[in-house]
């Protein structure tokens, strides 16, 4: 067993241990016995949280996939493994019966090393092989962490608005053997940006992608890589960093997670250079791709500060770019902040991709003149002008 083992529970007649790992996009359960060896017991995309039945016959838990929200499951246990799941909850069906909720396609491809990089492609609604889609490139956080076959907003926002939208798990991604996970350790730009590149060459040759229309967009690290782009690339025409790190040294100097840089980094700033090294703070005079900025005042996970000094770093540089900045939100927004980010990045992606914009502006969206933050329920439903903001 050579990824990581994220939950686990005793049978009840303790002669065995169920537990769930991180394993090529997806989160099996497995079960070990105590005379020895161990066998994946059940696959089913996502699976969120699960407890035994009382009497150890069957798993009840939670799933969900690319395509299909979750619910609540049953699957009755046998001695091979796990009989075929039964859905106990249909929570969701009057959501899946009245939007388009696309599924993943998923693609392999050569990275850094010779090693296959995991790709999941979210096609947009209403997708004709024959045109040409704008496409958008989500890199994840953690780093240490997958993107897994799990429902998700941002999978089904974008494709709704006409983008094609691609999540790799490069080097550092979980899920596929520790030696993968643990390499991007002290190599924040090294491998995993490789990675990157050569997926972004494999689907910028798919005949359905305008290779002259791609965004990348991530999230915390993801943020960190956005940033790094900055520096290095120029093949997107737009970017969108989320509580993204800037600036390495005063990253290490404001984070509440001491532990995570000085492993990562190799130190501290005063006795590592990989501080300077990694930093895209370093890189500020090749920045040239437009970027969209979104941070919180209450992360204390990668301070607002960060953004704030990106921020600065792309208007001294003169590159067209905008801030937004949210006083009560943290590292992990709410549905209320989640969706004025989806808000904000299809206003952005569709001025520098041409894909479709959002249903209301930003404006309005910080003008609480669209939710009612207590409730959800809408307030305002007077379309965005034409062609959004």
């Amino acid at each position: 067993m050579d990824n990581w083992v994220e939950a686990l529970a005793w049978a009840p007649d303790s002669a065995s241990i169920y537990f769930q790992v991180d394993e090529e996009g997806r989160t099996p359960i497995y079960r070990a016995d105590l005379a020895g060896g161990a066998r994946r017991v059940l696959v089913h995309a996502t699976i969120d949280d699960w407890a035994l039945a009382p009497r150890g016959d069957a798993l009840i838990y939670v799933s969900r996939a690319v395509g299909s929200p979750a619910e609540l499951y049953r699957a009755d246990l046998t001695g091979a493994g796990a009989g075929p799941p039964r859905a106990l909850t249909a929570h969701n069906a009057d959501v899946a019966a009245e939007v388009d909720i696309r599924p993943a396609e998923e693609l392999w491809v050569p990275g850094a090393g010779g090693r296959k990089v995991h790709v999941f492609l979210v096609k947009p609604h209403g997708f004709d092989p024959a045109r040409k889609y704008p496409l958008i490139l989500n890199v994840h956080g953690g780093p240490q962490q997958q993107w897994t076959d799990g429902f998700r907003g941002d999978w089904q926002v974008y494709p709704g608005a006409g983008y094609i939208v691609a999540f790799a798990n490069p080097h550092g991604s979980t899920g596929y053997g520790q030696a993968y996970t643990a390499q991007i350790s002290r190599d924040w730009g090294g491998a995993v940006f490789e990675d990157l590149m050569k997926v972004t060459d494999a689907l910028a040759a798919l005949p359905y992608v305008d290779a002259d229309r791609m965004g990348a967009m991530g999230w915390s690290y993801g943020g960190y890589m956005m940033n790094w782009f900055a520096g290095r690339t120029t093949r997107f025409k737009a970017l969108a960093s989320m509580m993204g790190v800037f600036d390495l040294r005063s990253f290490y100097g404001a984070t509440e997670e001491l532990w995570f840089p000085e492993w990562d980094l190799g130190g501290t700033p005063w006795t590592s250079p990989l501080y300077e090294r990694w930093s895209p703070s370093a890189l500020v005079p090749h920045f040239k791709t437009p970027m969209l900025v979104l941070t919180g005042e209450r992360d204390y996970r990668v301070p607002y500060t960060q953004s704030l000094q990106l921020f600065t770093a792309l208007q001294k540089m003169g590159v067209p770019s905008r801030l937004i900045v949210f006083s009560n939100a943290g590292h992990w927004p709410g549905w209320y902040e989640m969706a004025l980010y989806y808000t904000a990045h299809l206003e952005w992606f569709q001025r520098y991709l041409g894909g479709g914009g959002p249903p209301w502006s930003t404006e309005a969206f910080l003008r609480n003149a669209v939710f009612d933050r207590e409730t959800g329920q809408r307030i305002d439903r007077t379309p965005a002008p034409s062609g959004g903001r």
